[in-house]
């Protein structure tokens, strides 16, 4: 009986290479060149004096990677050196921006390796292989130990050609001694990582193996540019958002008050590639299964929060962060991802905007295209109902030690672009992963990858987690109450209430783009609720007998609204009733107001209101509650809101209206500004200028700056800032790559929500720093270059700032 297809049970590693469907099938072996070409055209017999792949093996005893230095005899062909990919190969490549000094590349697709030689290679009396080693434990079966003879192609799919003369920088430099131009390409399903490269030569006075060097190690990524590859993506301009940008945009809020933070992936930055390599390490996934990017990022779903394997982030939603660092105070990635790399240890502490935003650094680092996602109404389902259930006793009062799923303001996670060769036909594209550890999956706590178009659709039974992604962004509202005989009832179905304005940063530009439709069918769509039905038929309870979604049939109507929404200032809500009968009603009406954190939790509320009011006959009567910042502060923190629940009866009738809002509280932005020319390797000033809002003493502020291909100071403490105070900082920043780079910046503090700005910068070449000259961001124009303070002057500046009214 064959084996199964070990990709079918979750949770294991494939054990043995998988070619997806439409893949090419393996090359055919090229003609060999020189004397053993001639010598295969004459020779008829079993092929015992033909050269193959085999005889390249290493010596019994010797560990692949590992070899010792190797005495030199006279006739030996002894490489003086190698020179792996170039200039020109690293733009082809796309890795040009990467900080690293090793040789950056992408499987299927070549790149040139030059081997530097004591006399110019004989193609009839020299052989010559290419040697390539990845993790500890490298082995020919599995394609962590390839052999690519010149000329040939080696078992796994790797070629070795030599390239014709002339062919990419014209002649060697004066000096260079021979070298032999080599084509070196890898299959596009070769394993990514790092592999250590060396050469071997065959003369007729024997076989001479040179050592491993470091500074010859290749890392190989996945290559959406690639056409055979799984993570191919055809339209060009979405690579450069998907895979290149380096910065973006996270959005945060509510339904109906989106909010937005600048975001640095710096997946470039030095560091990062070794650091997300770490994190594949740090799990022990196989080398030989890193050719499979669903596989790969699995792993990186769960590695990137600390639960089950000591990952990248620790999450916290308590409000205590004296441990660690605020969630809201981080700016980006990379300091996070080095940290993690250089201590070992978790870094605290992350929520689920940290962990999406890491998820997109290291998924893109690695060659994945990758958005970041936020669903607004983003649901919690606990036990596998593919609703959200809301439970009551006979009076309607909440059953909370029963109302264990929550609906989050907002949710933030990632999709992947990918083929789905483990799937059916029809699910390839983007796919759901989110790092955030909410429930287990295979015993982890990771999620994905999912098929948006199998969450479209409610194919929940399709891995990987679908049935809890499909009740993030679709699930029902369903409300029981509790019978008198002990069992519930549903008592109204509320659809359409989850998964709403599912928003990301469009590609190549800076707008918000609202990606619902690409999770779900228009709302109240046939083809939407027979999504619905195809995956609650799925779930853990029955559908039957489940009450309509429509509303009862009432004359008075509610809704709600709030005034401008700053934090610090007086907050203004009203609750209006419009009466849509002939005759007058009589409405009793009960406001409450509660702080509730984003993730759906709710606290007890700390002010209640009662009202009568009688509303004529096609008129509207409104109820105003108005609540000062002493009332509410000491209520609310980071990522918290308010919520506004409105309840009532009509007393003629008997009907019954609700309404719930829910107000996020505006915090100012941070304005920075150039003020000097942005040079590669000459230090410039940024000024921060930040305002508090609230009329009490902010304390303990910590402000701290990250940019991809920036150089910027650690974080530093702002002190005490008066009531409506504004404090101005002056922070050293060094640009590393020339080019428009984003400079973000953020304040954490505990009473405060998200605080943070952003600069763009267009860095100068090194080389015309004569004419070099800054550019704003959204603050406003540079001015002039100023008088440069001393270097002295500058740096007690930055640490101590200087504060204003």
């Amino acid at each position: 009986m064959p084996d199964a297809d070990p990709r079918l049970d979750p949770g294991r590693w494939a054990a043995a290479s998988f070619r997806g469907r439409g893949a090419p099938s393996p090359s055919p072996p090229r003609p060999r060149r020189g004397f053993w070409r001639r010598l295969g055209r004459c020779c008829g017999c079993c092929g015992c004096c033909r050269r193959g792949t085999d005889d390249w093996e290493p010596p019994p005893g010797e560990v692949p990677g590992r070899r010792p230095p190797q005495p030199l005899r006279p006739g030996l062909l002894a490489p003086r050196g190698l020179v792996v990919g170039s200039a020109a190969d690293r733009v082809a490549h796309h890795t040009a921006e990467f900080a690293c000094r090793n040789f950056v590349g992408r499987r299927g697709q070549a790149f040139g390796l030059r081997v530097l030689l004591p006399r110019p290679f004989d193609p009839d009396d020299d052989r010559l292989c290419v040697e390539l080693v990845l993790g500890p434990t490298p082995q020919v079966a599995k394609g962590t130990h390839v052999l690519v003879p010149l000329g040939e192609t080696s078992a796994t799919g790797w070629t070795a050609e030599e390239e014709e003369e002339g062919a990419e920088e014209g002649a060697e430099p004066p000096g260079a001694g021979p070298a032999l131009r080599l084509r070196l390409a890898a299959p596009p399903d070769a394993p990514i990582g790092r592999y250590r490269l060396s050469v071997k030569t065959r003369t007729g006075a024997g076989e001479y193996a040179a050592p491993f060097d470091e500074a010859n190690d290749l890392f190989l990524l996945f290559n959406p540019w690639c056409p055979d590859d799984l993570v191919y993506m055809e339209t060009t301009n979405d690579l450069n958002e998907y895979v290149l940008n380096e910065s973006g945009r996270i959005f945060y809020g509510t339904e109906a008050q989106i909010a937005e933070r600048s975001w640095n992936y710096g997946q470039f930055d030095a560091g990062v590639l070794e650091a997300c390599l770490h994190i594949l390490d740090r799990r022990g996934m196989p080398h030989a299964a890193r050719g499979d990017p669903i596989m790969v990022s699995r792993v990186v779903s769960a590695m990137v929060n600390s639960l089950d394997d000591n990952g990248v982030l620790v999450g916290n939603w308590t409000g205590d962060y004296a441990q660690g660092t605020n969630p809201s105070a981080w700016a980006g990635s990379v300091d996070i991802l080095r940290s993690y790399h250089g201590s070992g240890a978790p870094v605290r502490y992350g929520q689920c905007w940290v962990f999406a935003g890491v998820m997109t650094t290291v998924l893109r680092c690695l060659g994945l295209p990758t958005r970041t996602v936020t669903n607004y109404n983003s649901a919690h389902d606990t036990d596998v109902s593919l609703t959200t259930d809301i439970y009551f006793d006979e009076n309607m009062r909440p059953l909370e030690r029963l109302n264990t799923d929550s609906v989050w303001n907002f949710h933030v996670w990632n999709d992947c672009w990918m083929k789905r060769p483990d799937l059916p036909s029809g699910y390839d594209g983007w796919q759901v992963l989110d790092a955030t550890p909410q429930e287990t999956s295979s015993g982890l706590f990771c999620c994905g990858p999912c098929s948006v178009t199998a969450v479209k659709n409610g194919e929940v039974f399709l891995k990987y987690d679908t049935p809890f992604v499909f009740a993030e962004v679709n699930s029902d509202k369903v409300y029981w109450q509790r019978q008198p005989g002990g069992g519930f009832a549903v008592v109204h179905v509320e659809e359409g209430a989850i998964g709403r304005r599912i928003s990301t940063l469009g590609a190549g530009s800076a707008a918000r783009m609202d990606v619902t439709h690409q999770y779900k069918h228009p709302e109240g769509s046939e083809e939407e609720r027979q999504a619905v039905a195809t995956a609650t038929s799925h779930g853990s309870r029955p559908r039957a007998g489940r009450a309509s979604g429509a509303p009862a049939a009432g004359e008075v109507t509610v809704t709600a609204e709030a005034g401008p929404a700053v934090a610090g200032a007086e907050l203004e809500l009203r609750a209006m009733a419009r009466n849509t009968g002939a005759e007058p009603r009589t409405l009793r009406l009960r406001l409450a107001l509660a702080p509730v954190r984003y993730t759906g939790v709710t606290g007890p509320p700390f002010r209640q209101e009662q009202h009568r009011r009688v509303v004529p006959p096609g008129q509207e009567e409104t109820v105003s509650m108005t609540v000062a910042y002493s009332e509410y502060g000491s209520h609310v923190g980071d990522q918290d809101a308010l919520k506004l629940t409105v309840a009532g009866t009509v007393e003629e009738t008997g009907q019954v209206v609700a309404k719930e809002l829910r107000v996020r509280l505006h915090t100012p932005d941070l304005t920075l500004t150039l003020l000097g020319p942005a040079v590669v390797g000459q230090e410039t000033e940024i000024q921060v200028v930040f305002q508090n809002p609230l009329p009490e003493t902010l304390k303990g502020a910590v402000f701290r700056m990250e940019g991809a291909g920036i150089s910027c100071p650690k974080p530093i403490s702002v002190g005490a800032v008066g009531p409506g105070q504004a404090v101005r900082l002056r922070q050293p920043v060094v640009p590393l790559r020339p080019g428009r780079r984003r400079l973000v910046a953020a304040l954490e503090s505990s009473r405060l929500g998200p605080v943070h700005g952003a600069l763009l910068l267009d860095v100068a070449p090194a080389a015309a720093a004569a004419a070099a000259t800054g550019s704003t961001g959204s603050t406003g124009s540079a001015p002039s270059p100023p008088r440069r303070l001393p270097r002295g002057r500058r740096r007690r500046a930055a640490r101590a700032g200087s504060t204003g009214g």
